[in-house]
């Protein structure tokens, strides 16, 4: 399906451009809208992994947007750059999630989007942006994390109303299988919908390409598994297919 591609830029309260990355299936337009699925990057910013995302979704027939939550398109491949960003938009978690919000309102006011039929998915630091949204209650149907950062904004309560999609790398030394566990009880509490699937010899990155170089380069235990990537993605398609239609 060939799809087009575009930037959306949104300006925060107090001036700062969040220059996301949108693209949509071709047919997709004011007087045929659909679904739409917000993606949120790895630490490194909106660089070429989640454009490639963004862009698979909008070949399966989804409208997609990688979000720029650093702001002015920062970004990088140096971990320590990308640790620096990360810690200081997590210092403001609620800036964090308004920004968030304010892309996901201006992504489904495109009419060719069906701001009714949202979902979200997040890679590692993105994965708990998607689980948050979730958590402050927007309005998602479906979330899906890949080697995601369980860790809570704050409980799900009442206000979670996604269901919701973890794949999580066995080997993961970034994200503990305890961890895992936490979220399992925390979802539990709060009634939610979930499925976690654990992906043997899968590290932590496992569905980026550039993991190994990126781990080698800056000494961090980050991997490449095509299996699981592969699985990972087939199965997070069944979900927002199932959930989005």
């Amino acid at each position: 399906m060939s799809i087009k591609t575009f930037e959306l830029i949104s300006t925060t309260e107090n001036g700062i451009q969040l220059i996301s990355y949108v693209a949509l299936p071709e047919n997709a337009s004011d007087d045929n809208s659909v679904a739409g699925i917000l993606v949120a990057p790895e630490w490194w910013g909106v660089v070429e992994h989640p454009k490639t995302i963004t862009e698979r979704l909008a070949k399966a027939g989804y409208a997609a947007v990688a979000m720029d939550v650093y702001g002015e398109g920062k970004l990088t491949a140096d971990a320590a750059q990308a640790n620096m960003w990360m810690e200081q938009v997590l210092e403001d978690q609620d800036m964090l999630m308004a920004r968030c919000r304010l892309i996901l309102n201006d992504f489904s006011d495109q009419l060719a989007v069906n701001g009714d039929n949202l979902g979200a998915i997040g890679f590692c630091f993105g994965g708990k942006i998607v689980l948050d949204m979730a958590r402050e209650g927007m309005p998602l149907k479906a979330v899906a994390t890949f080697h995601g950062n369980p860790e809570p904004k704050q409980p799900a309560d009442n206000k979670f109303k996604a269901k919701v999609l973890v794949a999580h790398g066995r080997d993961d030394s970034m994200v503990s299988m305890e961890a895992i566990e936490g979220l399992k009880k925390e979802l539990d509490a709060a009634e939610v919908d979930y499925t976690i699937d654990v992906y043997d010899d899968a590290k932590h990155g496992f569905t980026n390409p550039n993991a190994d170089e990126r781990g080698a380069k800056n000494n961090v235990d980050l991997g490449y598994n095509e299996t699981a990537a592969k699985q990972s993605w087939d199965n997070m398609l069944e979900f927002m297919k199932a959930n989005l239609g």
